[in-house]
C-alpha cells in the first residue's frame, strides 16, 4: 500500500520502518526542515527496548546514550539534600535501560531507514479527505497526493488529530506544569554522570553533563499561563519572569538563555482520546496519547505503538480496519493506566506546598536504600504487554 506518515521523531520513523520492511511504499513527511535537536533526555526502557533491540539499534542507543552514576538532590545552598545511586533501582531490568537524548533516539531510528523511505522535510498536511477508497492529501507547500493510509506521528500538537477528530482542546489535558530543555555549551560546573536536581515549591531545575562539553538544564515549574509557541523571546521572558526568584544555579543559567545551543519550551500535558483511528486515517505516539513527561516513557511508549500498528497491518494482511481496532484494543488499557500513573507523580516534579516538598525529598532518601528502591520501582519497569512475532 501507499502510506503516508506525517512525524519524523520517535513514533513516525518506527513505523516507516517497520511498514517499509513489510513492502510496503512509505512516505515520510516532516513539518521542521531537518531532525529536530535538543530537547530533554529521556529515560529508555522496558518494551520499548524490546523494539529497539529487533531494529538493531541497541548498540547504538547505549553508545550515544549515558548510564547515569547518581542522582543527586541539592538545596539553592550547595547543601546535598540526598543521593540516589539509579544502578540500584533498575537492577531488574538486567541493564537494559540507558538515559540518551530524545534527538539521539530519533536519529538511530531514522538512520535505520538507511534512505530507503522517501522523506520529506519543511511541509506538512493542510487538508485530508477520505473517501473510502484511498486518503487525499494536499500539502503546505508540494502538490497533492493519494495515499492508501495516513498516519498521524506529528506529536502534541498534531496536525493531523486537529484535521481529522477536532481541535487540541478537545483532547488535550493540561497538568498544571510547564517545561522547558535548553543545552548550554561551556557550562560550569560539570558533574559527569550526575543527574543534579535542585527543588522548591513549584520548581525543579535538573543539570546533566553531557558530551561535548555541552550541559543539559530542564526546568519543570507549576504554571498555567498559555505559552507563546512560536516566539522564543517571549517564552524566554516568560522563564526570567516565573523563575528570577530562586537561587542557586537558576539565575546564572537564565542569563545564558539567548546563548542557548537549543531551546524547547511546551506543555505539560497528556492526549486523552476515545479513538485513535477514523476510516483509513489513524494516530498514534503523542498524537494519539501523550502520557507526558511525568510519565516519563513517552519515547518508548511511542515505538511500541508502531510496532504493534504496523505488526497489526502484517497480521491482517493490510485489512486496515480490522489492523487499528486490534492496535487499540491492545495498546489501551497499557497507556491508560500509565497515563492516570503520572498525574500522581506531579508534586515529585513540582511540588505544590512545603508539605509535599518535605514529603518528596524524604521519599528521595529512602529511594537511596536499595531494597525500598527495587520495592518502589521494580513492577514500573516492566510494561504488561507482549509484543507479537513478526
Amino acid at each position: 500500500m501507499r502510506i503516508l506518515i506525517v512525524g519524523a521523531g520517535i513514533a513516525g520513523p518506527t513505523l516507516a520502518y517497520w511498514l517499509h520492511r513489510d513492502g510496503h511504499e512509505v512516505t515520510l513527511f516532516e513539518a521542521s526542515p531537518q531532525l529536530r535537536k535538543g530537547g530533554y533526555l529521556v529515560d529508555f526502557w522496558g518494551a520499548g527496548f524490546d523494539v529497539a533491540e529487533r531494529m538493531g539499534i541497541v548498540p547504538r542507543l547505549m553508545r550515544d546514550g549515558y548510564v547515569i552514576k547518581e542522582l543527586r538532590e541539592v538545596s539553592a545552598t550547595g547543601n546535598i539534600v540526598a543521593r540516589v545511586d539509579p544502578a540500584k533501582i533498575v537492577d531488574a531490568t538486567g541493564g537494559r535501560y540507558v538515559s540518551i537524548a530524545r534527538s539521539d533516539l530519533s536519529a538511530a531510528i531514522y538512520d535505520r531507514l538507511d534512505d530507503e523511505v522517501e522523506t520529506i522535510f519543511g511541509d506538512t498536511v493542510t487538508a485530508l479527505d477520505d473517501d473510502g477508497q484511498r486518503v487525499h492529501v494536499e500539502f503546505e507547500h508540494g502538490p497533492p497526493r493519494d495515499f492508501d493510509l495516513v498516519f498521524g506521528a506529528d506529536g502534541l500538537h498534531s496536525k493531523v488529530r486537529s484535521l481529522v477528530f477536532g481541535p487540541e482542546a478537545k483532547f488535550e489535558r493540561h497538568v498544571g506544569l510547564m517545561v522547558s530543555a535548553l543545552e548550554l555549551e561551556g557550562y560550569r560546573p560539570r558533574n559527569e554522570l550526575v543527574a543534579v536536581t535542585q527543588t522548591t515549591i513549584g520548581v525543579q531545575t535538573l543539570r546533566v553533563s553531557l558530551r561535548d562539553d555541552t550541559t543539559l538544564v530542564l526546568f519543570t515549574f507549576r504554571d498555567d499561563r498559555p505559552i507563546p509557541l512560536h516566539d522564543v523571546e517571549a517564552q524566554h521572558e516568560l522563564l526570567r519572569t516565573r523563575l528570577s526568584h530562586i537561587g542557586g544555579e537558576v539565575p546564572g543559567i537564565l542569563e545564558q538563555l539567548p546563548q542557548a545551543k537549543t531551546f524547547y519550551m511546551d506543555r505539560a500535558s497528556q492526549i486523552r482520546m476515545p479513538e485513535w483511528s477514523r476510516g483509513r486515517i489513524a494516530l498514534l505516539g503523542d498524537a494519539a496519547a501523550a502520557p507526558s513527561l511525568l510519565a516519563g516513557q513517552g519515547s518508548a511508549l511511542a515505538m511500541v505503538e508502531a510496532y504493534i500498528l504496523a505488526a497489526q497491518l502484517r497480521h491482517t494482511q493490510g485489512n486496515y480496519g480490522r489492523a487499528f481496532a486490534a492496535y487499540e484494543q491492545q495498546l489501551r488499557p497499557m497507556i491508560e493506566e500509565k497515563q492516570d500513573a503520572a498525574l500522581r507523580l506531579d508534586s515529585a516534579f513540582a511540588p505544590a506546598n512545603r508539605r509535599q516538598l518535605w514529603l518528596r525529598n524524604a521519599t528521595l532518601r529512602l529511594m537511596g536504600i536499595p531494597f525500598v528502591a527495587n520495592l518502589a520501582m521494580g513492577r514500573s519497569l516492566h510494561d504488561p504487554i507482549e509484543l507479537p512475532a513478526w
